[in-house]
Order: structure tokens, then C-alpha cells, then sequence
């Protein structure tokens, strides 16, 4: 059963990026923030239709956490669910991810809508360069900016080496950052297509501020509290 909804799944996940790019040239009409949250509409039903069709839910805690002016979070990365679901439960996000992704069919048009903070990572001499000066540009126009400073899906319990990223936009916007950990990897594997049931156990943590510290230090301390997380239930 579990391969027959995941095929489902990812039957409605495709058909559904026809009316989300509809919905994504429309909303270029729109100033970012209000652009966001209406493309935001597709993760909801994305993630509504991951529940009905594979039983995965989620439960967050310490949204609390979160300040009402834009900060930076650093997530935990091990699966495709926080690249979809955290727009459902955060403000209007700017992420950071690969230039590839704006190259894909109708998904790539509809996510360049979003008005990501898109990298080249051939070109990693000026990677950093990239997300500091197009994440200080989201910060003006009132947007969080999400990161994964492992760059890329790591296996469940197994993170991977932790970038600078999140720590130099911390610190050349003055912003404090916002760890996250979950345990999406643990259901939707990087190494698999299938989809287990279960609830996604997805925690913020408090604000981490950058005053008084080297971009190396912040990196540490990011990853300490995010590893420290008991997750497995």
C-alpha cells in the first residue's frame, strides 16, 4: 500500500503545478510578500494531499519563537516536506535554493514567481556573495529567508557538513536566526521515492543572536541545538 499511495501522491503533486502556475503568473501583480503567501496556496494542498494519500502528518512546536520582524531560519534538511510544507505555517519566505530548479518545465516558471534567492553552485567562490546580497534585498521587501545550511538532503541521522550561509546573512542584516529540526527524513528518505505514514515531529527553537560572534561560531551553534533534538518519535 505504501507504494500505491505514494504513486498517487505524486500523481496529484504533478497535475497540481498546471493550476499553481496559473495561480504564479497571476500573482505577479502582486508585491512579494502578498505573492508569496498566494503561491503558499500550492504547499497547502501539497501537504493536505501528502496526509490524505500517504497518512503523513506533522506536528510544530515552538512557533512562539519566531519574532514579528524577519529573521533568518536555518533548517534541518533530509527531505523534500520542509522544501513544501514550512510555507504553510511561516510567514512569506524567500529560500534559498539552486539556480537548476528555475530550468524545470512549468514548476520551474511557477517557483521563480516565489522570488527565491537562486544560487549558482557551480560557481562557489561567489555562492556566499550571492545569498548575502539577494538576502538582504528579501529583508527589505519584509521577508524571512529560509536556509538549509546543509545545502543539500542529508540521510535521516546522518547531517551533513554545515555551510556559512545562514551565519553571514545573520550577520551582515543584523538578524538573529531561528534553528529547525525535524524528522521528515525519517518518512520521505532522500534514498527512496516511497513515502512512509506517520507525524512529522517539526521544532523551532529560540532566537539565536549574532552579536559578539564569528560566522564559524554561529554555524556551531546552529547545528549543536539542531542535533540535540530527540526526534525519533
Amino acid at each position: 500500500m505504501i507504494y500505491l499511495r505514494s504513486i498517487l501522491f505524486y500523481l496529484g503533486e504533478a497535475l497540481s503545478t498546471v493550476p499553481f502556475f496559473l495561480v504564479s503568473v497571476f500573482a505577479l501583480i502582486f508585491k512579494p510578500t502578498t505573492r508569496s503567501k498566494m503561491i503558499a496556496g500550492w504547499a497547502h494542498f501539497v501537504t493536505w494531499w501528502l496526509k490524505i494519500t500517504c497518512g503523513l502528518k506533522h506536528k510544530i512546536t515552538g512557533l512562539e519563537h519566531i519574532p514579528d520582524d524577519p529573521c533568518v531560519f536555518a533548517c534541518a534538511h533530509s527531505s523534500t516536506w520542509e522544501t513544501i510544507s514550512t510555507q504553510t505555517f511561516l510567514p512569506p519566505l524567500a529560500w534559498v535554493l539552486k539556480k537548476e530548479l528555475l530550468r524545470i518545465p512549468v514548476f520551474g516558471l511557477g517557483l521563480k514567481a516565489t522570488g527565491p534567492i537562486a544560487i549558482d553552485r557551480s560557481d562557489s567562490k561567489n555562492a556566499l556573495d550571492q545569498v548575502i546580497d539577494q538576502g538582504l534585498e528579501k529583508f527589505k521587501e519584509n521577508r524571512y529567508v529560509l536556509i538549509f545550511p546543509e545545502g543539500t538532503r542529508s540521510r535521516w541521522n546522518e547531517p551533513g557538513h554545515y555551510k556559512k550561509g545562514a551565519a553571514k546573512l545573520a550577520i551582515a542584516a543584523n538578524k538573529p536566526i531561528i534553528p529547525v529540526a525535524h524528522n521528515a527524513g525519517k518518512f520521505w528518505s532522500k534514498d527512496s521515492l516511497w513515502i512512509k505514514p506517520g507525524t512529522i515531529h517539526c521544532v523551532f527553537g529560540p532566537p539565536i543572536s549574532v552579536e559578539g560572534k564569528t560566522d564559524t561560531e554561529l554555524t556551531r551553534e546552529v547545528r549543536q541545538w539542531i542535533l540535540s533534538q530527540e526526534l525519533e518519535e
